[in-house]
C-alpha cells in the first residue's frame, strides 16, 4: 500500500484555524503579526482589529509592569520562553484571564529577535471559582476560628488535622494539643463506640471528652466524611457542649439502654402512642416518621398475648396496675420476653385520658429463671424418684424436709418429721458428732436408721452441707438401704465357699479315684506287655483295660464338665489339619462300626482349609461324642458325616459339621433336654443307662466356646441329625512358633537314661518304674521330697518323675529346692506326676519350675510322649 506524502503547510494551517487555543505572532515591538480565529473569539475582536493593535493595548492596567517584567527577561536571554497567567481586555470591556505560554524566535545567525509566539487558554471560569472558593475559605475559616462548638478534622487512619480554637476555652487544651493527643481524650468506653461506626453516612453520638482539669464534658457529635475530589477524605467532627438538662437526660436513656427499659405513652383519647429510642432498640425496629397506635403494638405479639393485654388494660381502668409479660418471636431461634408495666391517669371527671409506663426486654432473667426452674424440677425429680432416703435438716438438727424414700424407711409422713429431732432416727450420740463438725466420723457410725415400729434399717449415708450465699445452713442426709446388698453378699460369700469346696472336692476325689486307677490301668499295660499270655489272658486283661478305660472317661467328663461350667477352660490355637483330625475320629469309632456292621460315610467339602488353628483336641472331643453317639444308637443301616465351609473370612473360616444316622431318631419333646448336664440318650432309647449323661452338655459348651452352636435337624425321614458349626482362625494371631511338631519314636535316643522317680505309693511307684525300665532306662527310687532332692544333690539325674504329693516336702517345694541349688545346666528335667486334673494344676507345676507334667493314670504311651519332650528340649537346646 502507497504511503500518501503530507503537505506539512497544509496540516499546520488546519491546525492554526481549528485548534481551540488562542495562537499568535507578535512584533518584538508589540505588534499583533497574525492571530488565529481562537484568539478572535476569546478577546471579541476580528483579525484585522488586531492587526492594528500591539498586545500591550490589550493589557489590564494592572498587569503591564508583570508583562513588561517578562519581556525584559525574555529580551535579555533569560529565557526562550515564558508562563504566566495575566488580564486582557476583550471587546466589550469585560476582563479575559489568560493562560499566557510565550516563545521567543531570535535570528539564526545574528540571534536579534525577531517574532514572539503566543499560546493563549481561557482560564477566566476557573479564576472566577477560585475566587469564589477563596472567599468561601475564608468565612469558613471565619467560623472554626469564632465557633463555640469544637471542630475536628482527622484523615481516614485518624491522624488529627485541625481543631479549632475553641478547645481552649471549653477543653484547657490547646488545638495543638488536642491535635496530638485527641484519642486518648476521649472516653474509653466511647472510643470502642467510634471504632464500631461504619462512616459511609452521618453520625450522631453523644461523647464524653476529658478536660485538662481532670473531668470528663459531654458533647453532643456529629461525625461526617468529607469528599473532595483529587484529595484525600477528611473526617469532620462537630461537638456541642450538652447543658446541665440535657446530660441528665443523656445518662438517663444511658441508664435505659444499660437496663434494657424503654418509656411509652398511650393517648386514650386520640389513640396515639410516643414510645422511646430505646423501645425500638428492643424491638430492634426503626423509627418510621408517623404516629404509632395501639395496632402497631399489637403487630409484635400474639392473637393469645394481645386477648390479654385487652383484658389487662380494661382492669387498670378499675384501679388495678398494668402489669404484663409477653414473648416476642424475631425468628424461630430469635425469641424475647418483654415486661409492660404502667399507670393510667384520669381528668378532672375521672375518665381516662392517659395510660404510660415502661417497658423492659427481660430475656436475661427469664433465661435464668427457666434454668433455675429447671434446677429445681431435677433436683425435686432427684429427690422424689431417689431410691436412698433423703432428710435435710438445719444446723440444730431439726429436720426441714424428707423425700419418699425416707417416709418409707422411718415409717413417718413428711409433717410428722418436719421440725423433730433427727436425731430420733440417727441417734443423738450421731447428731452431737455432726454438730461438733465431726462429720466423717458421723459418717462411719451412722450406719442404721430407726423406723418408728422400733426396728433398724442398715444403711451407708452421706452427708452434704447446704450451702446458701456461701454460708452452711444445714446438712442433707442421704441414708442408702444396704439390707439386700448385704443379703446379696453374704449369698455371693456363701456361693464362693461353696464353689471353692466343689474345687476341692473334685480336686481331692480326682487324687483319690486316679491313684488307684493308675495302679489298675498301668498294670493292665504292663501285662499286655507281658509275653507268653494265653488268648483267654489276653480276652480278660483287655476287659479289664476296657472298664479302667470307662471309668477314667466318666471321671474326665466329671472334671471337664465342672471346669468348662465354671468357665475356667481356656481352648488352645494350635495349628492342625481339620482332614486329619475328622478322619481320625472315624477310625476311633471304626471298630463298633465293623461289629455292627454299618455303612459310615464321610463327606468332606473341597473348599476346606487344610491348616487352620485352634484347640484340635476339644474338636475331637466333640466329633467322637456325636458320631460316637451316632454309631452307639444305630443299630442297622449307616452313619453319614459331612463338614463343609459356612463362611470364609480373611482371618477365621466358619465351619459346618453334619452327622446323619438311621437309627430309632429322638422324639421332638426329648431333643431340649438332650444338651442338659446328666441327661442320658439310653434312659428313653435302649434303657441301658450308661455313661454320666454329660457328653453331649459338654459338647455343646465346648462348642460355644468356638463361637458355634449345636442343634437337631428337624425331618420325616428316620433317624437322627446333629448340625454343629465353628469357627477356626486361618492365622496365629499370638505370634508364636506355633508349628506341627513332629515326635518321631526314632528320636529316642539308645543310650539309658539316668532316672529318678519320687513316689510315696508303692502301686504307683512299681507301675511307673517298669514302665520306665521296659524303655531301657535305670531307675532309682525315693519316697518323699526331702529324700527326691538329697538324690539330687547326691547323683546326676537326667530326669526327675516328681509326684506332687507326698509326705515330709511335697513335690512342688522339692522342685523349687532343686531349682534353686542347681544351675540350669546341672538341673535335672522335672517331670510333674499328678492325679490331680483341673484347670490350673498345670500352670501351677510349671511355675514351681517344673519343666513338664502327666496326670494319672499313666499309660505307656504318656510315658513315651514325656520321654519325647524331653529329647526335643535337649536337642534343641545349645551344649
Amino acid at each position: 500500500m502507497q504511503v500518501q506524502k503530507v503537505n506539512h503547510h497544509e496540516l499546520f494551517e488546519q491546525i492554526y484555524n481549528y485548534t481551540p487555543i488562542g495562537i499568535a505572532l507578535a512584533a518584538p515591538t508589540g505588534q499583533w503579526m497574525k492571530v488565529n480565529p481562537a484568539f478572535c473569539r476569546m478577546t471579541g475582536f476580528t483579525g484585522e482589529e488586531l492587526m492594528k493593535l500591539s498586545y500591550r493595548d490589550l493589557m489590564h492596567p494592572e498587569d503591564c509592569s508583570k508583562d513588561l517584567l517578562y519581556e525584559a527577561g525574555m529580551f535579555e536571554s533569560k529565557s526562550k520562553e515564558c508562563v504566566y497567567e495575566k488580564r486582557y481586555i476583550k471587546k466589550n470591556g469585560e476582563v479575559l484571564w489568560c493562560s499566557f505560554h510565550v516563545t521567543l524566535v531570535s535570528d539564526e545567525i545574528t540571534f536579534e529577535p525577531v517574532y514572539f509566539i503566543f499560546h493563549i487558554m481561557d482560564i477566566t471560569d476557573r479564576k472566577l471559582y477560585e475566587r469564589k472558593l477563596s472567599r468561601s475559605e475564608k468565612i469558613l475559616e471565619l467560623i472554626f476560628e469564632n465557633s463555640q462548638e469544637v471542630i475536628f478534622i482527622t484523615n481516614e487512619k485518624g491522624e488529627g488535622q485541625y481543631c479549632s480554637p475553641s478547645a481552649q476555652h471549653l477543653l484547657g487544651y490547646s488545638p495543638e494539643e488536642v491535635i496530638s493527643h485527641h484519642k486518648s481524650l476521649v472516653h474509653p468506653q466511647d472510643l470502642e463506640s467510634l471504632r464500631q461506626i461504619e462512616m459511609n453516612s452521618s453520625h450522631e453520638m453523644n461523647l464524653r471528652i476529658h478536660h485538662k482539669n481532670g473531668y470528663y464534658i459531654w458533647f453532643e457529635t456529629t461525625l461526617k466524611k468529607i469528599k473532595q475530589v483529587g484529595r484525600e477524605q477528611q473526617i469532620i467532627a462537630i461537638g456541642r457542649e450538652i447543658s446541665e438538662g440535657k446530660i441528665n437526660e443523656v445518662i438517663s436513656a444511658e441508664a435505659e439502654r444499660i437496663a434494657k427499659i424503654g418509656s411509652w405513652k398511650w393517648d386514650i383519647i386520640n389513640n396515639q402512642i410516643t414510645i422511646s429510642d430505646q423501645v425500638l432498640e428492643i424491638f430492634e425496629l426503626a423509627r418510621m416518621h408517623k404516629r404509632y397506635r395501639a395496632k402497631d403494638v399489637y403487630k409484635v405479639m400474639s392473637s393469645a398475648d394481645v386477648a390479654s393485654l385487652q383484658e389487662k388494660i380494661q382492669g387498670t381502668e378499675q384501679g388495678r396496675p398494668l402489669v404484663f409479660e409477653f414473648k416476642y418471636v424475631q425468628s424461630e431461634d430469635k425469641v424475647k420476653y418483654i415486661h409492660l408495666r404502667g399507670i393510667i391517669t384520669y381528668d378532672k371527671q375521672h375518665h381516662p385520658v392517659e395510660l404510660h409506663g415502661v417497658l423492659q426486654d427481660i430475656t436475661e432473667q427469664k433465661r435464668i429463671e427457666f434454668k433455675l426452674q429447671e434446677s429445681i424440677e431435677r433436683y425435686t425429680s432427684l429427690k422424689k424418684y431417689n431410691h436412698d432416703a433423703i432428710i435435710s435438716f438445719d444446723m440444730e438438727g431439726n429436720i426441714i424436709n424428707a423425700n419418699p424414700a425416707a417416709v418409707k424407711m422411718t415409717g413417718y409422713r413428711v409433717p410428722e418429721m418436719v421440725s423433730t429431732s433427727i436425731g430420733r432416727f440417727i441417734g443423738d450420740s450421731n447428731l452431737g458428732l455432726i454438730l461438733r463438725s465431726h462429720y466423717e466420723l458421723a459418717e462411719k457410725k451412722m450406719n442404721t436408721v430407726r423406723h418408728r415400729d422400733g426396728h433398724d434399717t442398715e444403711v451407708l449415708t452421706t452427708l452434704a452441707p447446704i450451702i446458701i450465699n456461701n454460708t452452711n445452713v444445714g446438712f442433707y442426709l442421704i441414708a442408702k438401704d444396704i439390707t439386700e446388698q448385704k443379703n446379696l453378699l453374704i449369698a455371693k460369700e456363701t456361693a464362693e465357699r461353696m464353689n471353692k469346696a466343689k474345687s476341692e472336692f473334685l480336686a481331692m476325689m480326682s487324687h483319690e479315684i486316679r491313684t488307684p486307677m493308675n495302679g489298675v490301668i498301668g498294670m493292665t499295660d504292663l501285662l499286655l506287655d507281658t509275653p507268653g499270655l494265653s488268648p483267654e489272658q489276653e480276652e480278660y486283661i483287655h476287659i479289664i483295660k476296657k472298664s479302667g478305660d470307662s471309668l477314667l472317661a466318666i471321671i474326665n467328663d466329671i472334671l471337664d464338665f465342672s471346669k468348662i461350667e465354671s468357665g475356667k477352660t481356656e481352648l488352645k490355637n494350635d495349628p492342625f489339619d481339620l482332614k486329619e483330625i475328622v478322619t481320625e475320629t472315624l477310625q476311633i469309632v471304626k471298630p463298633l462300626v465293623r461289629e455292627k456292621k454299618l455303612d459310615i460315610r464321610l463327606h468332606l467339602d473341597y473348599a476346606i482349609p487344610t491348616l487352620v488353628y485352634g484347640d484340635a483336641s476339644r474338636l475331637k472331643q466333640v466329633l467322637i461324642n456325636i458320631i460316637g453317639n451316632a454309631v452307639k444308637f444305630t443299630p442297622e443301616g449307616s452313619v453319614d458325616v459331612s463338614v463343609g465351609v459356612k463362611d470364609q473370612f480373611e482371618e477365621d473360616v466358619s465351619l459346618h459339621f453334619k452327622v446323619k444316622d438311621t437309627g430309632v431318631g429322638i422324639p421332638a419333646e426329648k431333643r431340649q433336654q438332650l444338651f442338659e448336664p446328666f441327661y442320658q440318650l439310653e434312659n428313653f432309647m435302649t434303657r441301658k443307662p450308661q455313661g454320666t449323661g454329660l457328653g453331649l452338655a459338654i459338647s455343646k459348651k465346648l462348642i460355644q466356646l468356638m463361637h458355634g452352636d449345636i442343634w437337631i435337624e428337624d425331618s420325616n425321614e428316620p433317624g437322627t441329625t446333629f448340625i454343629f458349626t465353628a469357627s477356626l482362625k486361618l492365622n496365629n494371631n499370638d505370634n508364636e512358633d506355633a508349628t506341627c511338631a513332629e515326635h518321631p519314636l526314632q528320636m529316642i535316643q539308645s543310650t539309658p537314661l539316668h532316672i529318678l522317680v519320687a513316689e510315696d505309693n508303692e502301686m504307683n511307684q512299681l507301675v511307673l518304674s517298669r514302665m520306665i525300665e521296659k524303655k531301657g532306662h535305670c531307675i532309682d527310687h525315693v519316697i518323699d521330697g526331702e529324700a527326691a532332692v538329697e538324690a539330687v544333690m547326691r547323683n546326676a539325674y537326667d530326669i526327675v518323675f516328681m509326684d506332687v504329693n507326698m509326705p515330709r516336702l511335697d513335690g512342688l517345694e522339692a522342685t523349687k529346692v532343686i531349682k534353686r541349688s542347681l544351675s540350669p545346666e546341672k538341673s535335672p528335667y522335672i517331670i510333674a506326676v499328678t492325679a490331680n486334673a483341673l484347670r490350673g494344676d498345670q500352670e501351677r507345676y510349671l511355675q514351681a519350675g517344673m519343666d513338664d507334667y502327666i496326670s494319672k493314670p499313666i499309660k505307656m504311651e504318656t510315658i513315651t510322649e514325656a520321654l519325647e519332650a524331653y529329647y526335643i528340649k535337649k536337642q534343641s537346646t545349645p551344649s
